[in-house]
This record gives C-alpha cells, structure tokens and sequence, in this order.
C-alpha cells in the first residue's frame, strides 16, 4: 500500500476503521450531533455520526436540517474548530507549592491524548498547519501543542458540496486537500451504494488500512468522487479578492468604513472563539487562601476584548473600532508579515457566528469600491 494509492471503502465497513483507529489507541475524534449543531467530539461508532443532516449557515444564522440523501459528511462545517483539542480554550502552565517555608514549581505536563481527527475539512487542515507556525516555530514553541501534533493522525473529509459562507477557493485552501494529511476520503453516496474513495497520504495513514478491507479504485470510481468535489466549487457563491490586500488595508486603514462596521459589532468577540486560526490568550495568576499553593493558567482570550489590550496605565483599544480593525487587518495583512501567509482560510464561521452577520468578504469589497473611487 503506497503513498498516493487511491482505494475504495465501502460504508458498511467504515466501522472497521473506526475500530482500527481505537485499537492503536488513538483518541477518536469526528463529527456528532449536540445541542442541535454539529460538533466535534469523541467518538466510537458510525452511528454517531450526523448521517441524513445538512447545515444552512448564512450570515448571523446556523440550522441543521434532515435530508433524505445516506451522507454522513452531507454539511458544510462544524460549529466549532479542531484548534480547541491541540490548543485547549484553558490550561494549567504550572503549579507552585509552600513547602518547609520554600516554594517548589511543578511545570504542568498533563497526559496528552492521542488524537486522531475524523472529518477534517482542507480548509481546516489548512488552519491547523497554519497554526502549527504559531505554537511550533522556534525558539517559542508551545510543548502540550507540539506533543499533541506530533501525536495527531490527520484524516481529511473532503468537501462535495459548500454553505452559502464558503470562499476557501478564494484563499486557496479547498474544496480539495492535496497534501499534509495521513488518509484523505471522498463519500460517494449513489441511490445504490454508498462508499469513500480514500488517498494514501502517509506511511502512518498506509498502516493503520492494513486491517481495513479495501479495494483498488477504478477509473469510474474516481470519476465518481471528482464529480461529487466538484460539486463543491460549483456551489461556491462567496468571494475574497486578496490581490494586493496588504496595500489596500493600508491605505484604508482611516476610512470611515471603520465606523459603520464598529456601529454594528457587538465586541462579543464570537468570531474569534469560532475561528480555526485565531490564538488570542490571557495569563491568569491565583493563590489559595491560605498562601501555600499558587497556580498559573492560560485561557482563550481574544482582541475585541478591552482587556486584552491592557497596558499599565489603561487599553491600547478603547473603541469597537479600533478592536474590529485590528481583528481584521491582523488576519488579513499583517499575519501575512508575521507568519508567511493569510490568517483566513475561508471557512465562513466568523460570518455565521457574528450575531449581526459582519461579513468580512463584504468589509474587503466596500473597501476596494472606495478606494477605486479615491483613485479614479
């Protein structure tokens, strides 16, 4: 079994993998249904997953909604990201006890699980490599994310179809992954049979299939599959035009567009929570009454907070504006600066978690209509 192999799963067996992954002890973890959205969570079982739902995802609005198609990968997106399992929204940095009038300091290095991710979409797989310059770029690399991601076996979902919020086309990051994935599987679901077309991604991903009974793909199998990831493009209405975006946020960077957006935003900072890219966090010291333990902890934070941009003597941003504008010209522009390349990968969720619909794809075109205005 090579890297590169194109084979077919069919879907009664798809248990046997999901038995394969638990078996080499992976912590399995896919897409379920909750609270009525569409969540990541430990799993064990094919009937766990969302099998016969859709979501419908527009700006300010998520709804699941029964379909009679067998697809068990039918929607578009989680609610949430993956990043909340390398990147935890709490953890405990270290420990400080009084012992014999002196303090002993226990670095926290709790047991990491060793995950395996069913259902990955690319653009996803494109946030979690995105966020691995983050935590893993030396001489600064965060050591629980870095054990977590050496231990994550990565297995890809790709995309038939798309949510009126999708423009990873736009940055390039789906609706097919190509790369930097163990097992990446495409579902065919015909009203005769429904199967997955898996690739090889690595020699990881080749052994855990070795238990798994497969057969080689054939041309119109994987004519099949091609047809239904096209589906995906096609449906794709939502578009970022990102070609000189540096530039023209910076040339806006006073436009009175600022306001309007910052009349609408909450500062409720649900975008940032939703995004698979976003790493925002705040350091919390705490002792017990008595004097004789003492804990540090990082939590999520996030830039449209007050806080988070606290200073001696008070915040840096005190105004809606000023937190919405460097949430956006971060992800867009200066990330690009810091790590390479942008922070979006076009997944929509900040547009469908926004509580009043702030698109940014909508932010980006007002700004190239004025600024074509300007220069015209």
């Amino acid at each position: 079994m090579e890297i590169g192999s194109r084979l077919i799963l069919e879907w009664k067996d798809l248990q046997k993998l999901f038995d394969a992954i638990i078996d080499q002890k992976y912590t399995l973890v896919g897409p379920t249904v909750k609270n009525q959205a569409i969540l990541y969570d430990t799993i064990r079982s094919i009937d766990e997953l969302p099998q016969g739902l859709t979501d419908e995802q527009v700006g300010g609005q998520y709804r699941l909604k029964e379909t009679s198609a067998p697809e068990a990968f039918g929607y578009t997106l989680s609610a949430q990201s993956w990043k909340r399992f390398l990147f935890p929204p709490e953890a405990r940095l270290w420990k400080a006890t009084r012992k014999n009038g002196k303090f002993e300091i226990e670095p926290d290095s709790p047991a990491s699980p060793r995950y395996a991710f069913f259902g990955v979409r690319p653009c996803e797989l494109k946030a979690i490599h995105i966020q691995d310059k983050v935590f893993i770029n030396k001489p600064y690399a965060d050591p629980n994310y870095s054990l977590r991601r050496d231990q994550l076996l990565m297995i890809v979902m790709q995309c038939t179809q798309a949510g009126s919020n999708c423009f990873c086309t736009s940055m390039n990051t789906g609706p097919r992954a190509r790369n930097g994935f163990d097992l990446a599987m495409t579902e065919v679901a015909d009203t005769d049979r429904h199967y997955f077309v898996v690739e090889i991604g690595t020699d990881r991903g080749a052994a855990l299939m070795q238990s798994v009974p497969l057969t080689q793909a054939t041309e119109k199998e994987l004519q099949q599959a091609t047809q239904w990831e096209s589906r995906a493009t096609a449906m794709m209405t939502k578009t970022l035009d990102t070609a000189h975006i540096q530039e023209l946020l910076d040339r806006q960077f006073e436009s009175p567009r600022w306001d309007e957006t910052a009349s609408r935003c909450l500062s409720c900072a649900n975008c940032t929570m939703v995004c698979p890219t976003c790493f925002c966090s705040d350091v919390e010291d705490t002792t017990d009454l008595t004097g004789t333990t003492a804990e540090r902890r990082r939590r999520w934070d996030s830039c449209f907070t007050a806080t988070h941009s606290h200073l001696h003597g008070g915040s840096v941003r005190t105004s809606a504006k000023s937190r919405y504008r460097q949430w956006l010209t971060h992800k867009l522009s200066y990330w690009i600066d810091q790590f390479g390349e942008s922070g979006c990968v076009g997944c929509g969720r900040c547009i469908t978690w926004c509580p009043v619909g702030i698109d940014l794809t909508e932010e980006v075109r007002a700004f190239r209509e004025r600024d074509t205005s300007k220069t015209s």
